[in-house]
């Protein structure tokens, strides 16, 4: 029987050995499972761009059958002996669609610069009041049409804040609209701005509507994500309008948080700082820089 240094000795090696195998079947095994979570992942990424691709492709001709469809009619008007009041009509269904394309190809452009970097906004003083005021009056008409009540409380003496006036009502207006988009006949939606004392301004935005799961609401936050990626989803869309409009918000400095429970509504829930909460928290960075 071996003892002393040689006994030491193999067994040292034999520790070395174990160790080595230990090592390399730990290896192969995080190597197994790391293929594993990029096929799953690189499986997901293809049914998304898959259905992205389809759906995206129902968008953008939708409204471009519109255009070709009634432009050729009004093109022909003489032979067809159009009315005009027809004609007006085309005329304002081609507009209608011509614009919900347009709309639909600055979404694009916009999640692509922000996702980037390259998004810049145009500070300047702001008085959130007004563009609160002028989102109420886009979308009024459309929740009336809809049967949806739609009310509003602002609070006196909203705080002025630094930022874009026509990003800030990009993005209000994105969680308006998808709040009419998605509330059925007889629902109601409400608006409330208050100053959370004078760091800035909280706004909530609360809806009846059909509501979503936890999963359901991460797809929506998700660039492109549908909640329902087939073409028997009741309202058309490209699943980027919720995504931009907490983008916009956060390049604000400000910060969305959103609720929803199915069947029930959805709750969005904006904070935006005041121009003297961000003055006040440049000055504090200003002195935490060391001084030379």
């Amino acid at each position: 029987m071996l003892n002393g240094p040689a006994s030491a000795g193999k067994t040292t090696t034999l520790m070395a050995e174990y160790s080595s195998r230990l090592g390399e079947a730990v290896l192969r095994s995080r190597t197994r499972a790391a293929e594993r979570t990029a096929r799953i992942e690189g499986e997901i990424a293809n049914k998304v761009k898959s259905e992205f691709i389809s759906n995206m492709s129902h968008e953008l001709r939708t409204p471009l059958n519109t255009v070709i469809g009634f432009s050729k009619l009004l093109a022909e008007h003489e032979k067809r002996n159009l009315k005009q009041q027809d004609v007006a009509e085309y005329a304002r269904l081609i507009q209608d669609a011509a614009g919900h394309l347009l709309s639909l190809i600055n979404d694009i452009l916009d999640i692509s610069k922000l996702q980037s970097g390259r998004y810049y906004i145009d500070e300047q003083d702001v008085e959130l009041e007004d563009i609160l005021e002028t989102c109420i009056k886009m979308h009024s008409k459309a929740a009336t049409s809809a049967g949806i009540t739609m009310t509003a409380k602002l609070a006196d003496g909203l705080p002025v804040m630094r930022g874009d006036p026509s990003k800030l009502l990009q993005a209000i207006s994105n969680f308006l609209s998808n709040a009419v988009k998605f509330t059925r006949d007889g629902g109601g939606i409400a608006l409330e701005a208050r100053p959370r004392d004078m760091d800035g301004t909280d706004i909530l935005i609360r809806d009846t509507g059909v509501g979503m799961e936890e999963e359901e609401l991460k797809i929506a936050m998700t660039p492109f994500g549908q909640v329902d990626g087939g073409r028997s989803r009741w309202r058309e869309g490209a699943g980027l309008g919720l995504p931009i409009a907490k983008a916009l918000i956060g390049l604000h400095g400000g910060s969305v948080d959103i609720t929803s429970a199915k069947g029930i509504g959805t709750e969005v829930r904006i904070f935006l700082p005041s121009k003297r909460h961000v003055s006040r928290m440049q000055q504090r960075r200003d002195l935490s820089l060391p001084q030379s």
